[in-house]
């Protein structure tokens, strides 16, 4: 059942159902998704996280659509134009491809790999549409474009992890990096709008931490992706309303500690004064937490996020102890801290930077993150479009389609249709599909007219088995990550270069002859119009 039993022919924007007799006529279309910009415009590290499109291909794509679906999209549409009279939608198209297709929706779908790393501009998926179907090309576009939200999640968390393993490398002992996996845990499942939006966001995040308490994520990782094997984990712990139960939160403490001590849990420390909770509360649990021999975390939840962090390591130290590491930071014995208000990408910095600055380990702090995780992004945060690039018209003609805005030439598309290949470095390099190397194609249909099924099984309703599991893509991220320059001007080949300088020339001409075209873009040193930022592979 589709969520809010929506009919599958409503799933995309108004207007889309009226393009089936605004396109020209034609044979073929394609059309592609891209990032447009790194994330936040970021200069310094413009790597980018492709993730999400076997949940959209799972739940919305690869699922047939009904005659019931039709005639309910139909009543719609009965009363969905200005003054509430019909608006426009291709029922007969509709109809004919749930008889003649067993009712998948009739195009082809080419993407990356879940997990790849790539870079601004690099097209993530190709969609082509033919013959009498060829208008529906980016009826899909609304869904998936969708793909931006986990890509971007995906992006965030692992800049996140980029800036925790630089701190760990200046400052802990190779014995302790295996905590490095739990120190940035997702906090943002109350926060979503929805439970699928936890889910997509929350499994996006796992792709480069294991710590969450996103349950949904958790779960649907763990069995629906990854076979059963576990992904996440967390650890027991007090809030405010368990802190504020109790008469004092000294007895709350014990309570943890009873219960949990022998183990790792954490607190909650700032139900009413943070100070003295850290000053007098806290040594007074001390002999009980020691003499059960776990891992204790306490939580500060207000204030300055750098100040309470340091108050919070100052203490820990101060009544349980620390030792020296070899690279001479100290890690305090059996506690630490977890920063889980006000985290953002920046403030993580700034308190991973104060607390090795104090000479502390970064083993001593975690972080938990929610909003700033799972709510504080949009498509714009990376620029996400997707746009037709090619059309064979009813004649046969073939043309390359480019959108080439003189008043927001940021918003540039590439012409034709793609391959994506890795250069000898592992950079992803745009070809046109006609030039492409031998060398394998990283864009790989995952649906055509249907499910793509494996020689394992004919049955479409098991083909996504053919997706890798969780841990191959976390696997995927890791490397490729790491193997990757942080930014490069290469991703475009020449025979891709050559045909976007000649159809800055075309519409240069159309120009001339009193038609619109196309005005100033970057420009490299032939003068050649690039996407922002993006210049021709080397040969």
């Amino acid at each position: 059942m589709l969520p809010f039993n929506i009919p599958l022919p409503l799933l995309t924007d108004s207007y889309k159902t009226s393009h089936f007799q605004l396109y020209p006529d034609a044979r073929k279309m394609v059309a592609y998704g891209e990032f447009r910009t790194s994330f936040e415009q970021c200069k310094d590290d413009e790597r980018m996280i492709f993730y999400g499109m076997r949940y959209l291909m799972e739940h919305y794509i690869a699922v047939p659509w009904t005659l019931d679906q039709v005639e309910k999209a139909d009543l719609f549409f009965k009363t969905h134009n200005a003054g509430f009279t019909p608006f426009p939608f291709p029922k007969d198209l509709f109809l004919k491809f749930i008889k003649a297709n067993n009712g998948y929706f009739p195009v082809k779908i080419e993407a990356l790999a879940e997990g790849t790393v790539i870079y601004p501009h690099v097209p993530v998926y190709q969609i082509t549409a033919s013959d009498e179907y060829a208008h529906l090309v980016t009826y899909l576009e609304t869904i998936l474009t969708m793909t931006w939200y986990p890509s971007t999640v995906a992006t965030l968390s692992k800049r996140c992890r980029t800036i925790i393993e630089a701190a760990y490398e200046q400052t802990v002992d190779e014995d302790s990096l295996w905590t490095l996996d739990s120190r940035l845990h997702d906090f943002g499942f109350r926060g979503c709008t929805s439970v699928e939006q936890s889910i997509i966001g929350g499994c996006a995040h796992l792709l480069n931490f294991d710590g969450t308490d996103t349950l949904s994520a958790a779960y649907y990782a763990q069995f629906n992706l990854n076979g059963g094997k576990p992904v996440a984990t967390s650890i027991p712990a007090t809030e405010h309303s368990v802190m504020t139960a109790f008469p004092s939160e000294k007895e709350a403490i014990i309570r943890l500690l009873n219960n949990y001590g022998h183990g790792v849990c954490a607190c909650v420390m700032d139900s009413y004064d943070y100070v003295n909770a850290l000053d007098k509360v806290l040594p007074s649990i001390a002999k009980h937490k020691l003499e059960k021999g776990g891992f204790l975390v306490l939580r500060p939840d207000s204030g300055d996020p750098v100040e309470v962090v340091m108050q919070g390591l100052r203490a820990i130290e101060k009544v349980f102890g620390a030792t020296t590491n070899s690279k001479g930071y100290k890690v305090v014995t059996g506690a630490s801290i977890i920063q889980g208000d006000a985290v953002t990408y920046d403030s993580l910095q700034t308190i991973l930077k104060a607390t090795t600055a104090a000479g502390f380990a970064a083993q001593n702090v975690g972080f938990g993150m929610g909003g700033g995780l799972l709510q504080k992004v949009n498509r714009d945060t990376m620029s996400f479009a997707t746009k037709l690039s090619q059309i064979v018209y009813a004649d046969g003609t073939e043309r390359d389609v480019m959108k080439m805005p003189k008043t927001g030439m940021g918003k540039i598309s590439l012409p034709g249709t793609f391959a994506v290949v890795k250069d000898e470095v592992g950079i992803p390099i745009v070809y046109p599909a006609e030039t492409k190397p031998s060398t394998r194609n990283l864009l790989r249909t995952i649906y055509d007219h249907g499910p793509i099924t494996t020689p394992a099984s004919s049955n479409p309703s098991t083909s996504l088995s053919s997706y890798d599991d969780f841990a191959t893509v976390r696997a995927r991220v890791k490397r490729e990550w790491a193997a990757l320059p942080r930014t490069t001007d290469k991703i475009i080949s020449p025979a891709l270069h050559d045909k976007i300088t000649a159809f800055k020339k075309q519409r240069e001409l159309a120009d001339l002859n009193g038609f619109h075209g196309s005005g100033k873009a970057n420009a490299n040193v032939n003068g050649s119009v690039v996407p922002n930022g993006v210049g021709p592979a080397a040969h």
